[in-house]
């Protein structure tokens, strides 16, 4: 218990706060626990996904040593600089195990030295007079910031009468032989649906996925979260007419038949048909949502998104409790279903993002930054360099920014800044009292995910054309100006297959160009 009011309090030894504690500790600084209700680190991934793949990637061998550029590709690791802990060393498995993320958020929490209070079950967060109070049985603790970080814990039950009949995904068997000779519907589609379709195509004599959305391929949306080619060999099997189809529509009711279950289902691409199926089995995998039972009336977050999620301001602070931050996945409410806070190798960086948002709020510090001369030789050079190696605005597109301040001769090259928050609040300081700015991001192209990325009849602008750049699908680096608080004018470089935008004519010149523009005030 603490007699002191600490700095900060994280809820949940999961990556995003045992990355949020390494952070903390690093600092040295500020006064911090970290509350976890299990025995180790890490606990959802030991018991999902249900069929333990994991569908973040693992590339030990990129063909570089630069740590920046491979973190592009190790969607595991959680930022350090030992190199002996980044998930690449664990394993060689491209989907790995859920098993090694176990053991790797064990020898992270070991080796950073973190401060976490296993066995700690929280069971009540109040505020008074501006100080949280955290309670786990007889123990409390004071703090005057809290830090949820216990992702989405708890399954998801959509409105369906009846639907309590079903198996959930937490609880449902996993093994495939369980089901044999069996017909099975699966609420839900998303991957953990088609997971679980995909583990019971064997043995089952008919599968049916069914759900109100439809399908989307994340290689089309580029959202990871939609469906991973990893876990759709269902879909062949429902069009090569192989037993199991994909119901596309609204379950009204779940109803007991005999041994087996009868569903009225509301078909969308039917005129509202309504059929009466029969199953053996209902399954639910229609995700997760954030428990907010821990928090009593003074201290409740205000949900958004059918309740799933805690409503959330471009700080990541509870939008009706100041002082209550929110990291990891229950974060993406941010960019929901657009970019990747919602997964580990996205969320790392808005952690990080956190900590500086932290630092500068509580403790008056500035957002890290490198000195350049308001040049636009310069500040291209420092542009240039930054998009060709940056992992944070390549996971985080569009959403998480490098920002250019520029104030009389000075400019001040800030890393890895919430978009959102960069317009709202800004990096002003009393040295450097800015009027002017360039946001840099990667962003596909806008309507990026309407076209069939593998249809060769679509035509796409050449690459390296530097006049085409704006019509540009695939992730490219966009520089946005702005001066009084407003969008003055907007760059993009053009798209290159290779992701090297360097060519001096093609990317540097033009860059350049542009900058002295804003700058000496013809632009805009």
């Amino acid at each position: 218990m603490s007699a002191v009011t600490l700095d900060y309090l994280i809820i949940g030894a999961g990556p995003a706060g045992l990355q949020l504690a390494a952070l903390l500790e690093a600092d040295g600084t500020r006064d911090y626990v970290v509350l976890e209700s299990a025995d180790g680190p890490g606990s959802f991934f030991a018991t999902y996904p249900r069929h333990r793949q994991l569908i973040s990637i693992n590339k030990p061998h990129t063909g570089t040593d630069d740590p920046e550029l491979n973190l592009r590709l190790d969607w595991n690791s959680l930022l350090t600089d030992d190199p002996a802990l980044l998930f690449t060393q664990y394993t060689e498995r491209y989907f790995p195990d859920a098993d090694v993320m176990v053991r790797y958020l064990a020898d992270f929490a070991a080796k950073t030295g973190v401060k976490v209070s296993y066995g700690t079950r929280v069971t009540r967060v109040s505020k008074h007079d501006d100080v949280f109070t955290v309670e786990a049985g007889d123990r409390h603790w004071k703090a005057r910031a809290v830090i949820v970080a216990t992702g989405v814990s708890k399954t998801y039950a959509p409105d369906i009468p009846g639907f309590e009949l079903a198996e959930g995904y937490d609880v449902m068997s996993v093994e495939p032989r369980d089901y044999l000779d069996q017909k099975v519907l699966i609420i839900g589609k998303g991957n953990s649906a088609f997971e679980t379709a995909d583990n019971l195509m064997e043995t089952t004599t008919l599968i049916h996925v069914a759900g109100p959305s439809s399908v989307r391929m994340a290689w089309r949306t580029h959202y990871v979260g939609h469906l991973r080619a990893v876990n759709n060999n269902f879909l062949d099997t429902y069009q090569l007419k192989s037993a199991n189809s994909i119901l596309d529509g609204t379950i009204k009711s779940i109803e007991r038949d005999g041994t087996g279950y009868k569903v009225a289902f509301s078909f969308s691409r039917a005129n509202e048909v309504v059929k009466e199926l029969h199953y053996d089995r209902v399954l639910a995998c229609t995700g997760f949502r954030f428990d907010a039972s821990i928090f009593d009336a003074s201290a409740r977050p205000q949900l958004t998104i059918k309740d799933r999620f805690p409503a959330q301001t471009e700080e990541w602070e509870s939008v009706n409790v100041p002082g209550l931050f929110f990291a990891g996945t229950i974060s993406q409410v941010r960019d929901f279903k657009k970019s990747t806070s919602g997964f580990v190798h996205g969320f790392r960086y808005a952690v990080r993002a956190l900590h500086r948002i932290l630092s500068r709020r509580y403790d008056a510090m500035d957002w890290p930054f490198t000195r350049l001369p308001a040049d636009p030789a310069a500040m291209a050079a420092a542009v240039i360099e930054r998009v060709n190696r940056t992992s944070a605005l390549w996971q985080q597109f569009g959403f998480l920014a490098d920002v250019l301040t520029v104030a009389g001769e000075e400019a001040r090259y800030h890393e890895e800044v919430p978009v959102d928050y960069f317009v709202s609040t800004g990096l002003r300081t009393a040295e450097h009292d800015h009027d002017r700015a360039f946001v840099i991001t990667l962003e596909y192209g806008p309507d990026h995910d309407q076209v069939d990325p593998f249809d060769i009849t679509v035509s796409r602008v050449a690459q390296d054309v530097v006049g085409q750049a704006h019509d540009a699908a695939y992730l490219h680096p966009v520089v946005r100006y702005r001066s009084g608080g407003q969008l003055i004018s907007t760059h993009h470089l053009a798209e290159n297959l290779e992701n090297q935008w360097d060519r001096p004519e093609v990317h540097v010149r033009p860059l350049q160009e542009f900058l002295g523009r804003c700058l000496s005030g013809v632009e805009g």
